[in-house]
């Protein structure tokens, strides 16, 4: 199956829903500038700290619900040093997202830090790019400067719900659900996504990792983790146009500056509403 049929699905949303978008905070690192943007030295900058947060995000319509990658695992965060803030269930349950109450989880690319926590979903439908599913499951993803990014037994997890017919693969711009669309736009992995949302009169994109920080897009400054930077900047040109074109709010994947743009939630600090 390339493309997810609506019908099948019972969809009863009009393409005019509005829906609500969070971005989870689940975790957050302490990092360098030289660590985060592909060959720093190259803008004649002094290095300085610069903090990583790491999101999930979910949406939510009148009868769906959508959860857009998983976070990180307990193992996989810990083997690279990142500070786990809540578990992939408790920070569903801090965006209000019952067990098994999502009704499609869409990933974005494979890393560690996306598919991590798709155990903690129950049965949902999970979507993603056939380009990114073929090429974490193919020969070139055991080589370290892409291996060091993956864990092997959550790669083997997507094995299993392809197995299972749980797993649909999109080829090229694909409708998840009316007013929600899957883009693949490539660069930080082969098959890297991001989503467009309608939310209420406007859209929303979340970038995931094809835009970890405001300064990519602000400042052109590719992100260092790049499977092919022409396709990183096509990307950054794609998301601008996006942008332009409809007024959209931007949804940056790793950047601190997501909490100071768009307020919490009350009560829950790591629930930031983006719209």
């Amino acid at each position: 199956m390339h493309s997810p049929d609506a019908k099948r699905r019972g969809m009863k949303a009009q393409a005019s829903e509005g829906y609500e978008v969070l971005a989870v905070r689940y975790g957050t690192r302490q990092a360098a500038a030289s660590e985060v943007f592909l060959n720093y030295h190259s803008y004649g900058e002094r290095d300085r700290p610069l903090g990583m947060d790491y999101f999930f995000w979910v949406i939510r319509g009148q009868d769906r619900t959508m959860v857009v990658d998983t976070g990180f695992s307990a193992q996989g965060g810990a083997s690279r040093g990142r500070t786990a803030l809540l578990s992939t269930a408790q920070a569903l349950e801090q965006a209000d997202v019952l067990p098994g109450g999502a009704d499609q989880v869409v990933v974005t690319h494979a890393h560690y830090d996306h598919i991590g926590g798709l155990p903690a979903f129950g049965l949902p439908e999970v979507i993603m790019t056939e380009a990114e599913y073929d090429f974490w499951t193919g020969p070139m993803a055991a080589r370290q400067q892409f291996a060091a990014y993956a864990e092997q037994d959550e790669i083997g997890h997507l094995r299993e719900l392809r197995a299972s017919g749980r797993l649909t693969l999109t080829r090229g711009a694909c409708q998840v659900a009316p007013g929600v669309d899957l883009l693949p736009v490539g660069g930080h992995t082969p098959g890297q996504a991001i989503v467009t949302v309608r939310a209420g009169p406007g859209q929303v994109i979340l970038t995931s990792d094809a835009v970890h920080y405001y300064a990519e897009l602000e400042q052109d400054r590719p992100f260092a983790i790049v499977a092919d930077l022409p396709a990183m900047y096509a990307a950054y040109d794609q998301i601008r146009e996006l942008e332009r074109a409809s007024g959209a709010v931007v949804v940056a994947g790793h950047d601190p500056e997501v909490r100071s743009r768009f307020p919490a939630r009350a009560g829950h600090e790591n629930v930031i509403r983006v719209a």
